[in-house]
């Protein structure tokens, strides 16, 4: 079996890995304190991480300046994203969360605009910002009888605050240079997040009624953990070291598809033409705004060759 070959099945198992940890997600909150769950499955998969970095490169950065960037990252993409992801669905499907949290390459391309001085807007940036109101507008239309529900709002508000946070991570992330171990780093990322997500949860989450062996809990939890974190991010870092960028990243077009199929097949979440239309418009804008952004780019240097994509890199938000 060829390299290729290879990445092309790892970026297969990304989509479906990354697409149905919504669905887990889901399950565990149910049985689980949020922020509880969410800490252990984070700083575990975090440690299995970094052990198996350690065994293929004993490289490894401690360094003060170091750790505290990952530190910083993992707070911003772990805690706060995953964090209110998470909390945020005990309000929302899966299916509107996993639409909301592939709006990330938006929040992207709008933090790079204020914070670089390369980066300007143009009207197709413009034209996918507006591709992306409309699909979110698509969802309320859909879900128009929760809108007068407070609850229902607020987990659209923190899952929007977290696809942002996430957004800051990544480009954090990824004007890092020099890196001597990024699987390290990411399992640093992961552990640091998951410890704040730990520390919190004594103040934020309700332990009435919890139940730490319910089997449907801890399954979720497990298919989190190795397939959700660690081996996904693998097959991940693997697919992009082989594959073109634009090909290895397709998976966030394909995995809010993949999360409200999963949603409706075993939680009978809804699902009908508001859905599919919003969640067709969320893609294409989302695909719209990388075109303008690539394309400001040739405008700035028509020598400098163009990246073959504009957004950052990170762990999945989901």
């Amino acid at each position: 079996m060829t390299k290729q070959t290879k990445a092309y099945l790892a970026l297969v198992f990304i989509c479906v890995a990354w697409g149905t940890t919504y669905l887990a997600i889901r399950v565990g909150i149910r049985h689980y304190p949020v922020f509880l769950f969410a800490g252990v499955r984070q700083a575990a998969a975090g440690i299995i991480l970094m052990i198996g970095a350690l065994v293929i490169n004993k490289q490894k950065d401690l360094s003060t300046q170091n750790v505290l960037r990952q530190m910083l990252i993992g707070f911003l993409m772990l805690t706060i994203g995953n964090g209110l992801v998470s909390v945020g669905m005990r309000y929302i499907s899966t299916g509107v969360s996993a639409m909301l949290c592939s709006m990330m390459p938006i929040f992207a391309v709008l933090l790079n605009l204020f914070s670089s001085k390369k980066d300007h807007f143009n009207s197709m940036i413009g034209m996918g910002l507006l591709l992306g109101t409309c699909g979110v507008g698509l969802i309320f239309r859909h879900n128009i009888a929760d809108v007068a529900q407070p609850s229902y709002l607020g987990g659209i508000f923190l899952t929007l605050i977290a696809t942002a946070s996430w957004a800051l991570g990544s480009l954090i992330n990824k004007r890092q240079s020099g890196l001597t171990n990024p699987f390290f780093n990411s399992g640093l990322q992961l552990l640091f997040g998951g410890i704040f997500m730990l520390m919190i949860s004594p103040f934020a989450d309700n332990y009435a009624g919890f139940q730490p062996w319910n089997t449907e809990g801890i399954l979720a939890l497990i298919y989190l953990i190795t397939f959700g974190s660690a081996i996904a991010y693998a097959a991940y870092m693997y697919a992009l070291s082989v594959l073109p960028v634009g090909i290895a990243t397709i998976y966030s077009y394909v995995n809010p598809l993949i999360a409200v199929v999963a949603g409706y097949l075993f939680l009978h979440e809804d699902i009908n033409i508001y859905t599919g239309l919003a969640f067709i418009t969320i893609v294409v804008s989302v695909f719209v705004i990388n075109k303008g952004y690539r394309v400001q780019h040739i405008e700035a240097s028509q020598n400098e060759p163009v990246p073959e994509k504009a957004f950052p890199e990170g762990l999945p938000v989901e």
